[in-house]
């Protein structure tokens, strides 16, 4: 009982990496695993065409009665006898040449195996960015909550010192009212920052697939400590190079062309005669059938003369058999029934209502329509990086203004404070300094935090993966 409970409260206290909130998502996530299926399906079908280039086989076997005139299936006589047949056959086939219509279709599948697993990749990266904002939202929530306290903290504090006053005489009641105001907005703002840290915790579950009654709680690396490349670095057309060569959608359009071009050689050699050998083994039972099992010696009169009104027999020179007869064995006649065949075909289509013609023009037009899609992609992701280039360039610049303000704010309100404790300044002014603060705080985390994102995801498309 002693280990469970320490168990639970080790669980409870661990602290969740961002690494760690990945590999969970992309473990968890059901349409990870759907995809992962899918990835599967390729490779079967991948395996089942490379089987099919060796010889197939089967064997038929049936039995059967039979009544009134009919053929034997083991002499080939006609007879007006019922009898019960079996008959049993193995058939092989295999085609030689087909225009190379099965390498090419192998080839093809390959390449569609090689691009569902793409696809699977391309869905664990849009899961992983999804985490990292998730995650990164709650590190900015955790931030907001921590200026919250501080903020409310001093509120308190100026009540205090100003009840006293007040309470003294040395200040008007309004001064206190005026602050208490103050302490009540400043609960509601760590209130509503409190609660943007249980959602924003939720989502992040949700995105991990784990239970949202869980314990959780992320690890929170100070922001200023979190590594960015420098934006000199991270060049719009050379993060693009990079991209092209890395992210997995691109890679899955190059696959999907190959595949296409591969099923395209294939729909054509469908087009063309196809030469094929093929043999079979075969016997037969028939319940009727007979064999000889002895013989024995006759001598008798095969006729008779008569000279001068005397019958003389007559009898031939040798004796001849009188042969017994028994029903054939079944593997007597398995054995005496048995055949064989072998031969070539040839396969000529002449006139199919077009299909194959129009299977293999769709093919080609399906070529062309993977190119398109792949420069579609391409021009995406090009826009896309150039676009959360600018938009790290302006997070950067309002992160630095953001900076200067803070410093501005702080200096006003040391100022407005001191002027405070003196009578040179009312309450309400001392307020508004404050809460200009207090903006001006949130302001700057919420700059500092939608640079380093916007950072992280030039990075990731750089092909440097994500990490804090």
């Amino acid at each position: 009982m002693a280990l469970l409970c320490s168990a639970e409260v080790a669980n409870a206290q661990k602290k969740w990496t961002l690494r760690e909130c990945i590999d969970t998502a992309m473990t968890n996530n059901i349409s990870v695993k759907q995809t992962d299926l899918q990835s599967r399906i390729s490779a079967i079908q991948y395996k089942q065409s490379k089987l099919s280039q060796y010889p197939s086989a089967s064997f038929s076997s049936g039995s059967s009665y039979n009544s009134g005139r009919n053929q034997d299936p083991t002499s080939f006589s006609l007879i007006t006898e019922s009898y019960l047949s079996a008959n049993m056959q193995l058939q092989s086939s295999v085609e030689i040449f087909n225009w190379f219509s099965k390498k090419n279709t192998i080839a093809a599948n390959q390449w569609e195996l090689a691009a569902a697993k793409a696809g699977t990749d391309k869905l664990k990266n849009d899961i992983a960015l999804t985490v990292a904002n998730a995650y990164l939202q709650i590190l900015l929530s955790n931030e907001q909550v921590k200026i919250a306290t501080v903020q409310l903290q001093q509120s308190q504090a100026q009540l205090s010192n100003t009840r006293k006053l007040v309470d003294a005489g040395a200040l008007p009641e309004l001064n206190a009212a005026e602050l208490e105001a103050q302490v009540a907005r400043d609960s509601a703002n760590l209130i509503s920052a409190r609660g943007n840290v249980a959602q924003n915790m939720l989502s992040l579950k949700a995105y991990m697939a784990i239970d949202a009654a869980a314990p959780f709680e992320v690890d929170t690396p100070p922001v200023d400590l979190i590594p960015v490349e420098k934006i000199s670095d991270l060049q719009p057309d050379n993060v693009y190079t990079s991209a092209l060569a890395n992210m997995p959608q691109q890679k899955y359009n190059e696959f999907r062309i190959k595949a296409a071009q591969k099923n395209a050689a294939a729909a054509k050699g469908n087009m063309y005669p196809s030469i094929s050998a093929f043999g079979s083994l075969g016997s037969g039972y028939n319940d009727r059938a007979k064999e000889v099992i002895g013989s024995t010696p006759v001598i008798a009169p095969i006729g008779k003369v008569t000279l001068s009104g005397v019958d003389y027999s007559v009898f031939p020179l040798q004796p001849f058999n009188s042969y017994q007869y028994a029903k054939s064995k079944f593997f007597s006649q398995l054995n005496q029934n048995f055949r064989q065949s072998i031969g070539l075909s040839l396969s000529v289509p002449i006139f199919n209502g077009s299909s194959l013609r129009s299977n293999y023009e769709r093919a080609r037009i399906n070529v062309r329509n993977q190119e398109l899609q792949k420069e579609l992609d391409d021009q995406k992701l090009k826009q896309d990086i150039f676009q959360a280039y600018n938009a790290a360039l302006v997070s950067l610049e309002k992160y630095n203004a953001g900076k200067k303000s803070l410093q501005t704010s702080e200096r006003s309100y040391s100022f407005a404070q001191k002027r405070y404790e003196v009578g040179m300044l009312t309450t309400f002014e001392l307020i508004t300094n404050q809460n200009n603060l207090f903006r001006a705080k949130l302001e700057n985390v919420l700059n500092q935090f939608d640079y380093v994102f916007k950072m992280k995801v030039l990075e990731f498309y750089k092909g440097q993966g994500l990490k804090l």
